[in-house]
């Protein structure tokens, strides 16, 4: 990602951010606001910085949650290695191992090129795993947890309370999310299913 060429004219609004997330690259980091700039949000290095363009409307919770998302596509960019369908299939066994008894036993898995509403798919009849071409270069931890959801349909069909319940061994669940959830505003991808989906309503008092 590189700087925004429409952000320039007016001179940009600067905030220090808190120090970056656990795992992320630990360098100075820059925030810059900008009235100029209404949704996008960009990051760059500068030296030894890294700068990220937001909104300057946007709050401090959303300027935090924004400066990780994009902290995490800088290191992925520079640190990009896609894995072949062989080595993605042995990371999910890797995954369903670590996370579920290695219960969850696909038949195969593989980057697909035609899912462009969802990130993963699972057909649990075939044992078939499918992930979005679009997850190439995302963090590691990101695609482990599409992985990880995906196998959790071998077990679990739906996004019931049983499911939710399986993801909640990964502790990179929450963050994940966020990423996603991030990467979709941005680029108005799929969205991502709700822990809150298919559950039963609370009991009345």
């Amino acid at each position: 990602m590189s700087a925004d060429p429409l952000h320039r004219a007016k001179a940009p609004q600067r905030s220090k951010t808190s120090p970056p997330p656990s795992g992320a690259a630990a360098s100075a980091i820059e925030v810059r606001r900008s009235d100029r700039r209404r949704r996008t949000v960009s990051a760059y290095r500068e030296g030894d910085r890294t700068i990220v363009l937001i909104p300057a409307r946007m709050s401090e919770a959303e300027e935090r949650r924004w400066v990780g998302v994009m902290l995490d596509k800088l290191a992925a960019q520079e640190s990009r290695r896609t894995l072949g369908d062989g080595e993605l299939a042995a990371r999910a066994e890797r995954l369903s191992a670590q996370y579920f008894d290695g219960r969850a036993r696909p038949a195969s898995v593989r980057w697909v090129t035609n899912q462009n509403t969802r990130w993963g798919s699972c057909t649990p009849a075939e044992g078939s795993i499918r992930l979005s071409h679009r997850l190439k270069g995302m963090p590691e931890y990101v695609v482990d947890y599409v992985l990880l959801h995906e196998l959790a349909h071998l077990l679990v069909p739906g996004h019931g309370p049983r499911f939710w319940r399986l993801l909640e061994a990964y502790p990179r669940t929450e963050r994940a999310r966020g990423y996603l959830e991030g990467v979709a505003a941005a680029s108005r991808l799929p969205h991502l299913p709700d822990p809150g989906e298919d559950r039963p309503p609370a009991p009345a008092s």
